[in-house]
């Protein structure tokens, strides 16, 4: 099963409301704010690696306020 870690820049003082949205989001476990270069961080599981695309690209990136994600893929041992 897919997971991925990401990370997500987003407008200033917008952190809340998209750690909010992002927790309604199906396949997204865990969403927390950071400090640093990017504000909020984010683990995210689909069943495959086309549905884990589709919610970064159709879910996660089109919010408003996002401005940014780098995404994270994470690999089996």
């Amino acid at each position: 099963m897919p997971q991925a870690f990401v990370l997500i820049n987003v407008e200033s003082g917008a952190e809340e409301d998209i750690v909010k949205e992002l927790k309604k989001i199906e396949g997204v476990e865990e969403a927390y704010f950071s400090y640093g270069v990017y504000d909020i961080i984010a683990k995210v599981k689909a069943d495959s690696m086309e549905k884990l695309k589709d919610m970064v690209t159709r879910k996660i990136r089109t919010l408003s306020r996002v401005r940014s994600t780098l995404t994270l893929i994470m690999m089996e041992e």
